[in-house]
C-alpha cells in the first residue's frame, strides 16, 4: 500500500512537472451585436436612419491559452477527457516562426479586415452603393517606395493607364524591366482620409517616380508595396469591440448592420448566435474552434447557431442540447434562415448534416 501510495504521488508530481507541446482552446464570451458591450453600443450607425432591434444576433469566441505558457501534462489529459475544452498542439494556434506578439497583430488585422468586409457585404444586400478604390496596403521596409509611397495613398493611376483592381498595379509594374521608372499618380492618405470625412472623392494628386528593382525570389520588377482594395461608405458605422481577433465575427456583424438599417426584427425577439467569416461578396467561410464557440452560445442562452457550411461535420460531434446547428454559405442564407426563425417555421431550416 506504502509503495503503490508513494509511486501514484510520484506519478502526479510528474504529471504536474512535465509539459507539454499543447494549448488549450474553451469557450470564449459571445457578445450581442445588436447589444452592448461595457456600457457601449456594440454597433453604431450615424448619418442613416436606424431602427431598433430586439433579439440577439450574438457573435462567438474562443479562449485560448497564451502564447508563452506550456500546460503540463495533468492538464493536458483532463483537457481530453472533458467536453468543453479542445487540446491542440500549441504550433496550430502559435506557430514557431512567429512570436506572440506577431500573432496578435495578424489577429487584430483579420478583425479590422473582417470588420470593413461585413460592412461591404451588408449594405450591398441592401443595395446601398459602396465605394472602392485602389490604395497602397502596405509598404516593404528598405525597398524603392519607402519614403516614397506611404500606406493609405490613393492609387489612381500607374504610368497614366487608370487602375481599378489591386491586380491592375502589379500588372503595370511587371511590365517594366528591373532598373526602370514606374510613374505612380497617387492621392496622400491623409488628403484621402479628409476628402472621405467630407463625403467627397479624394483630389489633388501627385505623381511620384520610383526606380523598380528585381525581387528576390524571380526577375520581376518590384516596387516594394502590396496594393489592396479599401472602401468608402455613404454613412459612418463603428464597430466598437475590444480584445477579440480573428475574422471569424464577420457574418454576425454583417447581420447585425442589416437588422439595424432595417424595420422589423431579423430574430423576430429569438435568441441567435454564430459564427463565419464573410467577404464584400456575401459568401460565408469557415472557422476555427467551432465546438467551442456552440457550447459558448448555449450556455449564454442560444437556440439557434448559425454554421458556415463547411464547418457543420464538426460542429455535429457533441451539439449542445437545445441547439439548432443551421447551415448557411451565404448572407442571403442567413437571412432566409432568419426569416423561418422569425415565422417559427423551424421545420424548413437548412440544418447542418454530417454529409
Amino acid at each position: 500500500m506504502l509503495t503503490s501510495t508513494l509511486l501514484l504521488i510520484a506519478v502526479l508530481c510528474a504529471g504536474v512537472l512535465i509539459r507539454v507541446p499543447y494549448a488549450e482552446m474553451s469557450p470564449g464570451p459571445t457578445v450581442n451585436t445588436l447589444g452592448e458591450h461595457n456600457g457601449e453600443p456594440v454597433l453604431s450607425i450615424k448619418g442613416r436612419k436606424t431602427y431598433e432591434a430586439s433579439g440577439h444576433l450574438n457573435m462567438t469566441t474562443v479562449r485560448v491559452t497564451s502564447a508563452d505558457y506550456r500546460m503540463h501534462l495533468v492538464e493536458a489529459l483532463y483537457g481530453w477527457l472533458v467536453d468543453d475544452s479542445a487540446v491542440v498542439p500549441h504550433d496550430t494556434l502559435y506557430p514557431d516562426d512567429k512570436s506572440a506578439e506577431e500573432v496578435r497583430e495578424e489577429n487584430a488585422e483579420e478583425f479590422s479586415q473582417s470588420l470593413e468586409s461585413a460592412k461591404v457585404a451588408a449594405l450591398r444586400e441592401l443595395g446601398i452603393p459602396v465605394g472602392e478604390r485602389v490604395v497602397v496596403a502596405s509598404v516593404i521596409k528598405g525597398g524603392p517606395a519607402q519614403g516614397r509611397l506611404h500606406a493609405g495613398d490613393v492609387i489612381e493611376a500607374v504610368d497614366g493607364e487608370p487602375v481599378k483592381r489591386p491586380d491592375d498595379v502589379a500588372r503595370l509594374v511587371t511590365e517594366h524591366e528591373p532598373g526602370e521608372k514606374v510613374v505612380f499618380t497617387v492621392v496622400p492618405a491623409k488628403r484621402a482620409e479628409a476628402a472621405e470625412k467630407r463625403g467627397e472623392e479624394p483630389s489633388g494628386s501627385r505623381k511620384v517616380a520610383i526606380t523598380t528593382v528585381e525581387a528576390d525570389d524571380d526577375e520581376r520588377a518590384i516596387v516594394g508595396i502590396q496594393a489592396g482594395l479599401d472602401h468608402t461608405f455613404p454613412f459612418e458605422i463603428d464597430i466598437e469591440l475590444a480584445d477579440v481577433g480573428g475574422p471569424s465575427a464577420g457574418l454576425m456583424f454583417a447581420l447585425g448592420i442589416v437588422d439595424k438599417l432595417t424595420e422589423g426584427d431579423l430574430t423576430g425577439g429569438e435568441f441567435v448566435a454564430g459564427t463565419g467569416t464573410i467577404d464584400g461578396e456575401g459568401e460565408v467561410g469557415p472557422i476555427g474552434g467551432i465546438r467551442m464557440k456552440t457550447i459558448a452560445a448555449r450556455d449564454k442562452g442560444a437556440e439557434y447557431f448559425l454554421t458556415p457550411e463547411e464547418n457543420c461535420p464538426t460542429a455535429l460531434r457533441g451539439v449542445p442540447d437545445g441547439l439548432t446547428l443551421v447551415k448557411v454559405g451565404t448572407i442571403d442564407d442567413a437571412l432566409d434562415a432568419l426569416a423561418d426563425i422569425r415565422k417559427g417555421n423551424g421545420a424548413g431550416l437548412p440544418r447542418c448534416t454530417a454529409g
